[in-house]
């Protein structure tokens, strides 16, 4: 069976971490080979187009959903975010061999770390992101 065509993928944030809430003003400006959409984790419309998930660990680990319902979680999840960006496919590529993934991993496991220590827990509901789409970008 082939394959389904990666037509989009979906992005799951962390809007009430500031350096989540960076990296998705950093992804919206790149040029996407693969169209993203960026959507905040735990929120209802989350809920509402992936309601399989476990959306309290979409609020733990970075989340990406292919049109198809593939789902990829942490390093996998930061590797096809980046093979969907025009400058950054052959880095993804590289970063996805057996010689790359450990700095894929190193850099999740810092991201992680530091994202653990400057999340927001009570700025916002689940169902109220901190920033949703009104956020500014960063300049």
């Amino acid at each position: 069976m082939a394959a389904a065509a990666l037509r989009h993928l979906t992005v799951l944030y962390d809007a009430n971490c500031p350096l989540c809430v960076h990296i998705r003003h950093w992804l919206l400006g790149q040029r996407w080979l693969v169209p993203l959409r960026l959507v905040p984790a735990g929120s209802y419309e989350a809920q509402q187009r992936f309601p399989g998930l476990d959306h309290a660990a979409t609020l733990r680990r970075i989340t990406v959903v292919g049109n198809a319902g593939q789902v990829w979680t942490d390093t996998d999840a930061f590797i096809v975010c980046l093979w969907a960006l025009a400058e950054h496919r052959p880095r993804a590529n590289w970063l996805a061999t057996p010689a790359g993934r450990p700095f894929a991993r190193a850099a999740m496991y810092t991201a992680s770390a530091w994202r653990a220590a400057v999340r927001t827990d009570g700025a916002a509901g689940a169902e109220e992101p901190a920033c949703g789409d009104q956020c500014a970008a960063p300049r």
